[in-house]
């Protein structure tokens, strides 16, 4: 029976009890042995619910008897360690504690713990046998009845309890970026309950009580203020042995859609379509080494894989609609000073760069910090919306990022995307004729770029904006491909026919070439005048070569661009 794919399945059991489809990472269970107390950061949509559940299977006394069944087929299960089932688990979400008051977070945080501790002591009944009342009614705090568990466990000398805590900073991270400082002052004071209930945690780990804490979350800010209380983390986010512990490697990403190939019956000839197209909208976070392998966002290319599995197509949206939610991140955490927002857009989306300081990724990170201009990029960095080019410059990762931030240009600058493209892109459907495409994007969009833009554009913002702009209207018949490699260079943008559309085949290769207004004067000649540049048909015919060489069936035809600063352009079909 064919494997399914079950986006957003964040049950472990449930994936492996339902045949779903799963990349294999739970040799790293063995390297968190290793650790104590660890914390590990990822932006959201990167498999951390999942991996706690695996945890939480692997570790719970209580399923001993379905070790077999869960991981027989996995690494640890072949290599388990002889810590497996071997604890009571106490596994808290922390994204379903509600925010308002001081009052009312704390009561929810209190509601949601003691239900959960409740629960893991009802289960075990076998050890704990009814001599432990948790009621979350009673008006107990969490750290109170964590702590009647810890002590009843030293007292009986029972199994000792491991620790999972999903999405810690999720509500702290709703008071940040909704400016509500004086709140989350007051949620970090030392007497406050979520600092007490670390601390009780911190003296289970004394007394052994507790064997292990794993924590997830997005941002560094509340681990760094909840220090004084928990002082005992490890912080493994930026150690390179876990840095593939969530997200999909290459090799990983390949193995999964061979699977899926084979068990589908896809046609082997639209392989190499997918592939590029998975690479350019799902790929390229590199969260430790600029030079190290790139990682898939899992759960948006489990998104895509769903689609793909479900109708054979390549869907029409490839951004998921949860995505859409990193904007308002963007929007809160930039909001505070509308220049430095407009700067920090306007930088992504001409140069797609920006620098960063290192230390700020491994030092001290509060919450004074969190709204300064010099730390949008590691704020950023941590969310998944930047990851890193090099040693001194952050970069959008694909091209599900880049849109994000375009779609943010065009909001600050007011800039109609919506109503007036319309016949341009209809006709371009009917004739594919790109000269007449690009004359509809300069003059319906490219006019309303208010004149202080002018002076950072390049070729890389005419590229991304157009490219961006045809994604509203296209995305039926076409994908793109944005600087893909070939033997002779990469690309700037390419027009592809989905294999199963009407233009399935069709290839539109096209080099941008940008010149600003001083530049371009020094040509002496006129727009209608200038001519192409035998360099710039080598170089194109050279991507070429390659493509006809990977696609020999395909119908590829050539284009070159220019674009003379704010003054015009000009398309030369090859």
């Amino acid at each position: 029976m064919r494997k399914r794919i079950l986006y957003a399945e964040a049950d472990y059991g449930a994936m492996v009890r339902k045949n779903g489809y799963f990349v294999d990472k739970t040799e790293y269970i063995e390297k968190i042995e290793q650790v104590n107390n660890p914390v590990f950061l990822r932006p959201r949509r990167f498999g951390k619910s999942l991996f706690c559940r695996m945890l939480e299977c692997y570790y719970n006394i209580r399923q001993k008897d379905e070790f077999e069944e869960l991981f027989g087929h996995t690494w640890i299960g072949k290599n388990p360690t002889p810590l497996h089932n071997s604890f009571f688990v106490l596994h808290l979400d922390f994204s379903v504690i509600e925010t308002g008051s001081m009052e009312k977070i704390e009561r929810s945080f209190n509601h949601v713990c003691n239900l959960k501790i409740r629960t893991m002591v009802g289960l075990n009944r076998k050890w704990f046998q009814d001599r432990l009342a948790i009621d979350p009614e009673f008006g107990e705090s969490a750290s109170e009845n964590l702590q009647k568990v810890l002590d009843f466990i030293t007292f009986e000398d029972l199994p000792p309890l491991y620790v999972i805590i999903d999405e810690y900073d999720n509500f702290a991270n709703q008071l940040i970026a909704g400016h509500k400082d004086r709140l989350y002052r007051q949620l970090m004071s030392n007497e406050g309950f979520l600092k007490t209930f670390f601390k009780t945690m911190k003296e289970g780990r004394k007394t052994s009580a507790i064997h292990n804490v794993f924590i997830t979350g997005v941002l560094p800010v509340t681990i760094d203020e909840l220090a004084s209380g928990f002082n005992i983390g490890t912080f493994i986010t930026l150690e390179p042995e876990f840095e593939n512990m969530l997200g999909f490697t290459r090799s990983e990403a390949d193995h999964l859609l061979d699977e899926i190939w084979q068990d589908y019956g896809f046609d082997p000839e639209n392989r190499h379509e997918v592939d590029a197209l998975i690479r350019n909208q799902y790929n390229g976070y590199r969260f430790i080494r600029p030079d190290g392998e790139a990682l898939y966002n899992s759960t948006m290319l489990m998104y895509f894989l769903n689609y793909l599995t479900r109708y054979g197509q390549i869907p029409e949206y490839l951004t998921d609609l949860n995505l859409k939610t990193d904007l308002m991140w963007v929007k809160r955490i930039t909001g505070s000073n509308p220049q430095h927002t407009e700067e920090f857009v306007t930088q992504l989306s001409t140069l797609n760069r920006i620098a960063y300081d290192k230390v700020f990724l491994v030092s001290k990170f509060n919450m004074s910090q969190f709204f300064e201009k010099g730390f949008f990029p590691v704020s950023f960095y941590y969310l998944g919306m930047l990851t890193k080019k090099d040693d001194f410059y952050l970069k959008l990762p694909n091209l599900n990022m880049r849109k994000i931030f375009v779609e943010y240009f065009n909001e600050l600058h007011r800039i109609d995307v919506s109503t007036r493209h319309t016949e341009y892109m209809r006709q371009f459907i009917s004739d594919l004729n790109l000269d007449s495409l690009f004359a509809g994007y300069w003059e319906q969009y490219v006019s309303q770029l208010p004149e202080a833009v002018f002076q950072q554009v390049n070729e890389n913002f005419y590229r991304t904006t157009f490219y961006e702009l045809c994604s509203r209207y296209l995305s039926r018949w076409f994908i793109w491909n944005v600087e893909r490699s070939y033997p002779k260079g990469r690309t700037d943008l390419e027009f592809v026919g989905k294999f199963h559309e009407s233009f399935a085949g069709i290839r539109m290769v096209i080099e941008f070439k940008y010149f600003s207004n001083a530049e371009f004067a020094k040509f002496k000649k006129s727009i209608a005048d200038f001519e192409l540049r035998k360099e710039d048909t080598e170089q194109i015919a050279g991507y070429a070569e390659g493509l006809k060489t990977e696609y020999p069936e395909a119908k590829v035809t050539l284009h070159v661009i220019y674009c003379f600063g704010n003054q015009g352009y000009r398309v030369f079909d090859l």
